[in-house]
């Protein structure tokens, strides 16, 4: 809890990781409104449960969730499981396939889970929107549609480049923003946070309110956290994301593989380091008295803890140090059993899943990246039977019985 904070403590506060607030001077408004009035403001984040995990691009907004209880206002966690129906269509080029009510139930309740690594569950509201959204009868959807024109609706990027492309949108689609908005009304929403891509959905909700006779709510957008690769937005699909439910070495060997540069990133919007302390080590790392191999083990022990522990923390970086940094062979190596006798490295490698086909690892052999014992191979060795034998193909390991 920051104490007392007057309302340009908490602006400066709330700002730290921020991409965008529309309007900032609505929201100093806002907070004094709701100082004068002894209440807090009403904060609303959605997730619609479309997947069962959370990675650490999500934590970006649920962090500044945190922010705002942090300063004494209420947080409404809003799990979407009947915008969920319909399928967020933002970023999408193609109709997103609905979701059975049983998929959306089951990653509801691991949401709840995650989010309580960093929320605090006694301060914040978990609210599923069709409580809200599943009363509504025909005449009133008509009546919600009626505030807004399809003419705006397809300034959209994604809207509108799929229009101009001939590709399918439906009309459910066309929905999900009204949904949204409804969303913000139900809850009757001082502020909504979102990712930048999330920008025009929120600027809906504005709208909404005020023709529902609201005060329209304050937009606080937040960064599209860059994954491993340090190109692609952080996402499971691409495969360049830390899960949030990790185990901490897993979590701990990711982060240390993010640049130099990406770094920083990572320690503006995944930790709680002022901007003038990022600022500080920055110079450090530059100037050479900090290593950059150091900075980033300190952020991967910083962010492991957070979702884990601190001694979980520290045992994850003595577990990368021995492994990836003095080559030792992992503590939890998994062991496969191949029956069936003596076999070829190749094939071996490929039913032990280190490769995902024979051809695969036939380029991996030639490559020079396999190592069978800690000796790096390139032939196509035979594996005799019986024998046990520890394979290293870059960053994975495995014990082969055969």
């Amino acid at each position: 809890m920051v104490p007392a904070a007057t309302v340009q403590e908490q602006i400066s506060y709330i700002r730290k990781g921020v991409a965008e607030i529309i309007r900032e001077e609505d929201l100093a408004e806002r907070l004094a409104q709701a100082e004068n009035e002894g209440r807090p403001l009403r904060i609303k984040v959605g997730f619609d449960p479309t997947a069962p995990d959370l990675h650490l691009g999500h934590t970006v907004l649920i962090r500044k969730m945190k922010h705002f209880q942090d300063l004494g206002h209420t947080v409404f966690f809003v799990i979407g499981d009947m915008t969920g129906l319909i399928g967020d269509p933002t970023g999408r080029n193609i109709t997103r396939p609905p979701m059975t009510r049983e998929e959306i139930a089951a990653n509801a309740e691991t949401y709840k889970t995650q989010v309580f690594k960093i929320l605090d569950p006694e301060k914040t509201e978990v609210r599923f929107n069709s409580s809200w959204l599943e009363p509504l009868n025909f005449v009133d959807i008509i009546r919600l549609c009626s505030r807004y024109t399809v003419a705006r609706l397809l300034e959209r990027d994604d809207f509108s480049k799929r229009f101009r492309d001939g590709t399918p949108i439906s009309v459910h689609e066309l929905l999900y923003p009204l949904a949204q908005a409804y969303d913000s009304v139900a809850l009757r929403c001082d502020a909504e946070l979102g990712g930048t891509d999330q920008k025009f959905n929120l600027l809906v909700g504005r709208e909404i309110q005020r023709d529902f006779g609201q005060p329209p709510q304050i937009v606080v957008t937040t960064p599209l956290l860059e994954g491993l690769d340090g190109v692609e937005k952080m996402s499971k699909s691409k495969g360049n994301y830390v899960g949030i439910a990790e185990p901490p070495a897993d979590m701990f060997k990711k982060l240390m593989s993010v640049s130099d540069d990406l770094m920083w990133r990572y320690y503006e919007l995944l930790t709680d380091l002022s901007e003038a302390d990022v600022a500080a080590l920055r110079r450090r790392v530059a100037a050479g008295e900090v290593h950059p191999k150091t900075a980033k083990m300190d952020l991967a022990r910083l962010i492991v803890a957070g979702f884990h522990s601190s001694s979980s923390a520290g045992e994850a970086a003595a577990e990368w140090q021995r492994v990836v940094a003095a080559g030792e062979i992992p503590a939890d190596i998994a062991t496969i059993r191949l029956d069936g006798g003596s076999i070829r490295i190749d094939k071996a490698l490929a039913r032990a899943g280190l490769a995902s086909s024979v051809a695969e690892a036939v380029r991996k052999l030639k490559e020079g990246a396999v190592e069978i014992d800690g000796t790096r191979i390139s032939g196509f060795i035979q594996l005799a039977s019986p024998g046990q034998y520890v394979i290293r193909l870059g960053r994975h390991w495995k014990r082969l019985v055969v």
